[in-house]
């Protein structure tokens, strides 16, 4: 719940302004709250003198507003979406936590429907191998469940399953990247801006990410898999390979025309 410290508020009224859910109001010069609540903090963000704060959230987490600190240059935030490439090829260099700190709060700050917070991070690297072993052998049992009939859409897994064993090397499915990222969220716009955020992050970081679907949906489809995840009953919306890419671009790739109506 939202609290308003009496002795700080000026009776502004710019939290009231800015509610969305028009919970607070301005009574005898002071801010109040209502019963409901999203707990969205923009009163907490815009408040002038600090007055306002969520017990519920680690308050010390907040930071202040600096100018300098945010501006963006539009040429090079333009660059850096135009610059970056999906990453097929790494380098065999386990990710920083300091790397994997940043990308968890990109991915943690990122803006949810209705303020739910509802994404869950699953960074998967010192048992990356227990993960590919899980894989593999959930998709040997399909294929042998299905006597060579597998459902279309398992095909290219049984398909990639016997390039690996045929040569142990062919790591294809999860291209020797040292890490991998589940995102789950009831809400897939949610995850999917998380991702996008968590990548540039990580082109910040002198990293790349490579969005899986093959992955994705392998893990979604084995509820024993989830499990082993820690994410029993939720749906996986987003997965990326993480890591260092071993291949330098020099140029950005050609586009088709923009698709676009302007009125």
């Amino acid at each position: 719940m939202v609290t308003i410290d009496q002795e700080k508020c000026i009776g502004c009224g710019l939290c009231a302004a800015d509610c969305i859910a028009l919970n607070i109001e301005i009574k005898k010069e002071k801010a109040h709250v209502g019963a409901e609540c999203l707990q969205c903090g923009h009163c907490v963000a815009i408040c002038p003198e600090n007055a306002v704060a969520i017990p519920e959230y680690d308050m010390a987490d907040v930071e202040e507003y600096e100018q300098e600190s945010f501006q963006l240059d539009p040429e090079n935030v333009l660059h850096a979406i135009k610059f970056r490439r999906s990453i097929r090829s790494y380098r065999r260099e386990k990710i920083r936590q300091e790397d994997l700190a940043f990308l968890l709060q990109a991915g943690r700050y990122t803006a949810t429907a209705k303020n739910n917070q509802d994404c869950c991070f699953v960074f998967v690297q010192e048992e990356l191998g227990g993960l590919k072993d899980r894989v593999w052998s959930s998709i040997d049992a399909l294929e042998e469940k299905s006597g060579g009939q597998a459902d279309p859409q398992w095909r290219p897994y049984i398909s990639f399953n016997r390039r690996r064993k045929t040569d142990p090397a062919d790591d294809y499915l999860f291209r020797d990247a040292p890490a991998v990222l589940f995102i789950t969220s009831a809400w897939p716009l949610d995850a999917g801006l998380a991702a996008q955020n968590i990548e540039m992050m990580a082109a910040s970081l002198g990293m790349g990410v490579l969005y899986n679907g093959f992955l994705a949906r392998a893990a979604e489809a084995d509820e024993e898999l989830k499990k082993w995840l820690g994410i029993e009953g939720r749906q996986i919306r987003a997965c990326m390979l993480l890591g260092y890419p071993d291949r330098q671009y020099r140029r950005t790739a050609p586009r088709r025309a923009a698709h676009m109506i302007w009125k």
